[in-house]
């Protein structure tokens, strides 16, 4: 077997490393070993890619490289046994089968009206002329476009109690507490809701018992006009043509909320950071987003070429995964000229692939034009992964964040707290949003004689 070089460093060392700052330890191994190499994790060695051709090699080598769910065991206790990060085969293609209508096509046209009406109730009661910190501000308005989207639910008691349950529920799922007793098992004993894991089981049962609540709900009162991702799985049949059971639609729901909330969060607030930054992005997207005029509808916003610019370029700065979906070697293969036997894991580093110079020059300067330029393949631009494991909810956060950043440029001025600051990335969890959160100034609103008064959903 002849495996790409790598560091030399123990295991432990070089994940403390990693942990410590994962983007820059990225940085350094591709400065020192190039666009393949091998992490030694124990016995078993781990191959990152990061150039295109290779990428593309592990994701369609689905013979000899299988994207199987047993590497992530681990997180079982955080996304559930039966979540689509778990499963393999024909069970997990068929489950991402069924979540996908909720989030594409016209089903996501329908969320349009709530996105903007959640997204200027929310900036509506900061105070003018102070400081906000834009992150968990941004949270708050992807909390409740999940509560939509996920469970239809935008008013009422249950919403109200999914809505604070699941703020607590994510919060924690993000602390540096959970992360500890997940990553040594000895801490993962339930001593009563006051220690970090019995606190985190608290929260799962409360879940627990108010979707199983809002299912039984559902299920005694059928509505066929509802588009949301839980009556979508209420009637849906599993692979073997059995009716979903409750606690199977239970287990696909923490992953999508995780990624729902923080991934979009933090690319909308990175987005918002490089906008205010450039006075030339910023103008140019004012003057693009005035074409549409006083009522602009959200599929035409979802349309607009800088608009989109915008967002993918936020999204190969920093985007919402670092590196793809583990993939395991099962039959023996050459990748790039080394030879990969069985058992070797490889993944593809989505934040190395946008940081080559050759695709994307000056890579740490922000250019949205590059993507008006040209048209990237999907193992050169893969913000959301790829292959078999691509996020199932890479068209609503899309638009979601398309959308966000359009009401929020249309309706207010905001300006950077600091503007002379650099902002730098922070891990969160899989996450990495601005470290400070990014303070930001509402200055008040956008003269009306410039902006859209009203967003209206497409009636299509």
């Amino acid at each position: 077997m002849k495996l790409p070089d790598g560091p030399k460093t123990s295991p432990r060392l070089l994940n403390r490393q990693f942990k410590t700052d994962p983007l820059g330890f990225m940085d350094a191994m591709s400065d020192r070993y190039g666009d393949i190499f091998t992490i030694m994790a124990g016995s078993t060695p781990l191959v990152i890619v990061s150039n295109p051709q290779g990428i593309k090699q592990i994701f369609t080598s689905a013979k000899e490289i299988k994207a199987s769910g047993k590497l992530n065991q681990g997180g079982a206790a955080l996304v559930g046994n039966n979540g689509l990060l778990m499963l393999d085969g024909l069970r997990h293609k068929h489950r991402r089968q069924l979540l996908m209508p909720p989030m594409h096509g016209t089903r996501v046209q329908l969320y349009g009206q709530r996105i903007c009406q959640v997204t200027e109730k929310i900036i509506n009661d900061l105070a003018r002329g102070q400081a906000f910190v834009a992150y968990p501000t941004v949270q708050k308005i992807t909390l409740e476009v999940i509560l939509q989207a996920l469970f239809g639910l935008s008013e009422g008691e249950r919403y109200e109690q999914f809505r604070q349950l699941l703020s607590n529920l994510l919060s924690f799922s993000r602390s540096r507490w959970l992360g500890l007793s997940l990553s040594y098992p000895f801490l993962q004993k339930d001593l009563g809701r006051w220690t970090p894991w019995g606190y985190w089981l608290d929260l799962q049962q409360q879940f627990d018992k108010l979707l199983y609540a809002e299912i039984a709900q559902r299920r005694s009162q059928v509505d066929p006009t509802r588009t949301d991702v839980l009556s979508e799985l209420l009637f849906a049949r599993d692979e073997t043509g059995q009716p979903m059971t409750d606690e199977d639609i239970r287990d696909l729901f923490p992953s999508l909320l995780l990624g729902g909330q923080d991934a979009s969060a933090t690319a909308i607030t990175w987005s918002l950071y490089w906008i205010h930054r450039s006075k030339d992005v910023r103008d140019r997207l004012l003057a693009e987003l005035d074409t549409l005029g006083q009522s602009a509808d959200p599929m035409a916003i979802a349309a607009l070429p800088y608009l989109s610019a915008v967002c993918h370029e936020a999204l190969r700065i920093y985007p919402t995964q670092v590196v793809t979906f583990p993939r395991l070697v099962e039959a023996p293969i050459e990748v790039m000229g080394y030879e990969l036997s069985p058992d070797t894991v490889t993944r593809g580093c989505i934040y190395l692939t946008h940081q080559r110079e050759d695709l994307y020059p000056q890579p740490k300067e922000f250019k949205p034009e590059r993507f008006l330029e040209r048209q990237y393949s999907p193992y050169e631009f893969l913000p959301f992964g790829g292959g078999a494991r691509r996020c199932p909810g890479e068209v609503l956060a899309l638009f979601e964040m398309k959308l966000v950043l359009a009401t929020i440029l249309c309706r207010y001025q905001l300006a950077l707290a600091h503007e002379k600051r650099v902002e730098k990335p922070k891990a969160i969890g899989v996450n990495y949003p601005p470290a400070s959160g990014l303070k930001m100034i509402l200055l008040g609103e956008r003269p009306r004689s410039t902006k859209p008064q009203q967003f209206v959903a497409n009636s299509a």
